[in-house]
């Protein structure tokens, strides 16, 4: 594989874990695809789901993934909710060692709220409580992760660190 894709829901570490992988990687270069889905746009990933909907969102988030698998020796960390749709999963699997990473609500939630790019970086995505939004999406999604994923690994009781050593042991 040319490329390594960190998928997992929002807050489980994909972007610190890019980062310090790219540390260890040699020519490898990181980026974050909810930055470049930003830049693309020019507003916030909350400015777009006002403006567009998440419909609007997952048509622009599709799009950058698509280019960002195009770059060779790249860790990409993407947006929580890459693996709704079908035709991004297969290009995935396709495209890249895919590494989920895994936390439970009670970590996710502890993470998003102790950052304060959470509010701009990360919209509601329901009416619910911030937790119950939680424990939802990650029921929902979860099958979707597992069947992206090559390897998994459990976030909550691991640094970025040791996650990043971790993938470096893995045979991509």
């Amino acid at each position: 594989m040319t490329n390594i894709a960190l998928i997992g829901y929002r807050a489980t570490g994909k972007t610190t874990v890019a980062k310090e992988l790219a540390s260890r990687l040699s020519g490898w270069n990181w980026v974050d695809a909810d930055v470049e889905i930003e830049q693309s746009a020019g507003k916030t990933i909350a400015q777009i789901f006002q403006d567009s909907g998440e419909s609007g969102f997952r048509d622009l988030e599709s799009t950058v993934t698509a280019e960002l698998l195009l770059r060779p020796q790249t860790i990409i960390a993407t947006g929580g909710g890459v693996v709704i749709r079908q035709e991004n999963r297969e290009l995935l699997k396709r495209s890249a060692f895919v590494v989920w990473l895994k936390a439970s609500a009670d970590t996710i939630y502890k993470r998003m709220y102790s950052d304060e790019t959470t509010a701009t970086r990360r919209p509601a995505l329901t009416d619910n409580d911030p937790y119950v939004e939680i424990v939802k999406m990650l029921n929902l999604r979860n099958s979707w992760y597992e069947q992206t994923a090559s390897v998994s690994v459990d976030t909550d009781l691991l640094s970025p660190e040791q996650i990043a050593d971790w993938i470096f042991q893995q045979p991509f």
